[in-house]
């Protein structure tokens, strides 16, 4: 089957998003599709450590539009080649001055620090983290998001849709697949579908969200109404977004197909991983790995840890607010920052420490992406609760995976308290205690069944030959 992906945020870029198709792609290509990604030009953050995407994809990489391309350096950033073979086939298509790329991840420096401000512009941080660049940078974004929908990733557009047509054109795909968030890729979507082509929607979450600027609720609204009625299949993460989406725009909607966030079962731990993030075996050791946002605080966690004798709480997040960065000044035995940590330290990590946490985001319907990782560690999971019911409980609660608490202060220390007499006895138990329902969302397992529903819609039957499934087209577009 051949298949079209278009995705803003994919690999170098270390976004949950980004991982999802990274994974998805990644098994999609070992079951034998022929895989097309059309993404923008842009650089990665942090440290890398994300999944390989097999050298068969092809990767066409399109200029992202005038200021994201100032702001990430891409006439004057230096490239580091990647070892042969070990990365997807690249076609870069960008506006002049022209240049080949490849995928380079860098520190935090100034040009770092701002992206991840854009990309993450609802997180709480210190402003001394940025300089006055930064700043400036800030305020343009703002501004531009000001009048672009959804926000200022929106200037990609032109140059994306005029790649659309020459790669439609030129591959003729069975399906072609949006990804969402942000929502900058669904207009294609809705463009290929104009063009006759069969459009499946990964929609994850709703484009009308708790977090829409109030200016764009509206356009949002409309957007996902669109998409929702005319995509042909629709791909959200829990059962309760499909449920939202249908209440909302009635039984019309496209088929809906639920794919949530995944593990990688084929991950191996390494001890040069290990080494990189220790834990005290006196101590009970929690661990986030994750970002804060307004929609996802932590306050009443910190109160828990800070209250509760022989824990420590260590966090992996690339940029923490202030009032993380006042808890570990003020409880230095208690707090722990590790920084931006690579996606395979922190799935090493997270393997290695006594109890995982969660934070809930304010809309109960998303179930974090890193609650799947946090499954897939095999590690109880202490998850607190931004409503009385929310789908990340549900999940735990169906998994097995640990416990959950309301955003109390009193509640989560009475939590802690018992989980740390319980591993001073030896008694602390393995998370995902049912192991069936474990396996259902690994990223092999997910891929498998998006595969299969894919094959459905596009008129592909699959054809088992010596032990391989391969592709067979029956029918191709109208």
């Amino acid at each position: 089957m051949r298949i079209v992906l278009i995705a803003y945020d994919f690999p170098p870029v270390p976004s949950p998003q980004s991982l999802r198709w990274a994974y998805l792609v990644r098994e999609l290509a070992l079951q034998g599709h022929e895989i097309h990604v059309l993404t923008p030009d842009l650089p990665g953050y942090g440290v890398g450590g994300l999944p390989v995407i097999p050298a068969t994809v092809t990767i066409h990489r399109v200029y992202p539009g005038p200021f994201s391309a100032f702001l990430r350096g891409r006439q004057t950033r230096s490239i580091a080649p990647a070892p042969a073979g070990t990365v997807a086939t690249e076609v870069v298509q960008q506006a002049p001055p022209p240049g080949q790329s490849g995928h380079a991840f860098h520190e935090l420096n100034w040009k770092g620090r701002v992206r991840y401000r854009l990309e993450n512009g609802f997180s709480e941080r210190p402003v001394s983290s940025l300089n006055w660049k930064g700043r400036l940078a800030e305020k343009c974004k703002a501004g531009l998001s000001y009048f672009l929908f959804p926000d200022y990733r929106a200037e990609w557009l032109p140059w994306a849709r005029k790649c659309l047509h020459a790669l439609l054109e030129d591959v003729r795909p069975e399906i072609v697949v949006t990804s969402h968030e942000p929502a900058c890729s669904l207009p294609l979507g809705l463009e290929a579908k104009r063009l006759g082509y069969k459009w499946v929607a990964d929609l994850g979450d709703p484009v009308l969200a708790t977090y829409t600027p109030a200016r764009w609720q509206d356009r949002a609204g409309e957007l996902e109404r669109d998409v929702c009625l005319k995509a042909d299949l629709l791909c959200v993460t829990t059962e309760k977004t499909a449920e939202l989406l249908e209440h909302r725009h009635g039984a019309g909607i496209a088929r809906r197909l639920v794919v949530t966030q995944g593990y990688d079962a084929s991950f191996v731990d390494e001890p040069s991983l290990a080494a990189s993030v220790t834990f005290d075996a006196d101590k009970l050791e929690l661990l986030y790995t994750g970002s804060f946002y307004s929609f996802r605080r932590a306050d009443a966690l910190i109160d828990a840890v800070a209250s509760v004798p022989g824990m420590r709480l260590s966090i992996g997040t690339i940029n923490a607010p202030d009032y993380i960065h006042r808890a570990v000044a003020e409880h230095p035995g208690k707090f722990r920052l590790l920084g931006f940590l690579s996606h395979r330290t922190a799935l090493s990590a997270q393997r290695r420490c006594d109890v995982l946490v969660n934070i809930a985001n304010a809309d109960p319907v998303q179930v974090p992406g890193k609650v799947y990782e946090y499954l897939g560690a095999k590690r109880p999971i202490v998850h607190m609760r931004g409503a009385d019911e929310d789908a990340t409980s549900e999940l735990i609660d169906a998994v097995g995976g640990g416990w959950h608490a309301s955003a109390q202060s009193g509640e989560l220390a009475e939590m802690l308290r018992a989980l740390k007499v319980m591993k001073d006895a030896g008694q602390l138990p393995e998370g995902a205690g049912n192991p069936e329902r474990l396996v259902s969302h690994s990223w092999q397992r997910l891929a498998s069944l998006w595969s299969s529903e894919a094959l459905r819609l596009s008129n592909v039957a699959d054809v088992d030959i010596g032990g391989r499934v391969v592709s067979q087209v029956i029918s191709t577009r109208k």
